[in-house]
C-alpha cells in the first residue's frame, strides 16, 4: 500500500534519509529488514512493531506477511536444488519447537539432514518441517535425497526413533548406521542422579573415544563393575544398542 514519508527540511539541504534516499519510490531496503527479522523468529505483529518503534513506518501485519511471502519460492528453490552424488558422512535429527497456529499451541518438528561432501565441508541438504518425528516421515525425505542426485552415503549418523535403520536401509542398502554418541549419551544420563553425573560423564569419555572396540567394550565393562548396580538402566542402554 501507499504512505506518506515525511523528509526533514534543513536550511542547507544536506538532509540525507538513511533508510529510504531521496525520490525512491520503493521500499527494497525495508523488505531486506522485515525478511532479515523474520529469519530471526520474529512474528509478522513482532515486526509491524518493532518498524514502527524504530523507524516510525506503518506496516500491516497483513503487508509484512506479504513480503515474508515472497522468498518461498527461494525456498522452495533450495529444497529442490540438486545435491552431490557421494557424502562420506550424514547426520540426521529433529528439531523440536513449539509454533502458535489458530490460536492454539502446536509441536512441530523440523527434519534436517546434515551430510559432510567429500572435500570435508559440512552442508544443510534439506530442512522439512513435519508434525511430529517418525521413521514414514523420515523414509520420504531420503527418498527426495535419491530423487536429487546422492547416490551414495558411507555413513549415517541417527538418533534410536524405531524404524529409522529399515527407512535407511530401504533407500541406501550399503550404507553403514551409527547411533548417535549425543544421544545415547542423553538416554543413559536420564537414570543418573545428578550429584553423580558429572563422574559418570567423565568416566564414559573412556567409551566413546577408545581407539578400537575391544578397548572400548573393555572400558564399558570397567564401567559396569563400577557404577553398574547404582545405575543398571544407564550401562543397559549401552550394551543393548551396542551394535549399532
Amino acid at each position: 500500500g501507499e504512505f506518506q514519508i515525511d523528509v526533514p527540511r534543513d536550511r542547507n539541504g544536506e538532509f540525507e534519509p538513511k533508510l529510504i534516499p531521496k525520490y525512491q519510490r520503493d521500499i527494497s531496503g525495508i523488505e531486506e529488514k522485515v525478511i532479515s527479522l523474520y529469519a530471526r523468529g520474529m512474528s509478522t505483529r513482532d515486526i509491524h512493531d518493532q518498524l514502527q518503534e524504530l523507524y516510525g513506518i506503518e506496516l500491516s501485519a497483513e503487508m509484512v506477511s506479504k513480503i515474508t511471502d515472497k522468498i518461498l519460492p527461494e525456498v522452495k528453490e533450495w529444497q529442490s536444488r540438486p545435491l552431490n552424488p557421494v557424502y562420506p558422512f550424514v547426520f540426521m535429527d529433529c528439531i523440536h519447537y513449539k509454533v502458535r497456529e489458530d490460536g492454539r499451541i502446536l509441536s512441530r518438528a523440523a527434519y534436517i539432514v546434515l551430510g559432510v561432501t567429500v572435500e570435508g565441508y559440512k552442508e544443510i541438504l534439506s530442512i522439512t518441517v513435519g508434525a511430529n518425528e517418525t521413521s514414514k516421515f523420515w523414509l520420504g525425505m531420503l527418498n527426495d535425497l535419491k530423487n536429487r542426485g546422492v547416490q551414495d552415503v558411507l555413513f549415517f549418523c541417527v538418533d534410536g526413533l524405531p524404524g529409522f535403520k529399515d527407512a535407511i536401509q530401504a533407500v541406501f542398502p550399503q550404507a553403514q548406521i551409527q547411533r548417535c554418541v549425543i544421544h545415547m549419551l542423553r538416554n543413559s544420563f536420564k537414570y543418573v542422579n545428578y550429584s553423580d553425573l558429572k563422574k559418570f560423564s567423565a568416566d564414559f569419555r573412556a567409551v566413546y573415544n577408545a581407539p578400537n572396540e575391544s578397548a572400548a567394550l573393555s572400558e564399558l565393562e570397567t564401567i559396569k563393575e563400577k557404577w553398574g548396580k547404582k545405575y543398571p538402566y544407564a550401562i543397559s542402554n549401552w550394551e543393548n544398542n551396542w551394535e549399532d
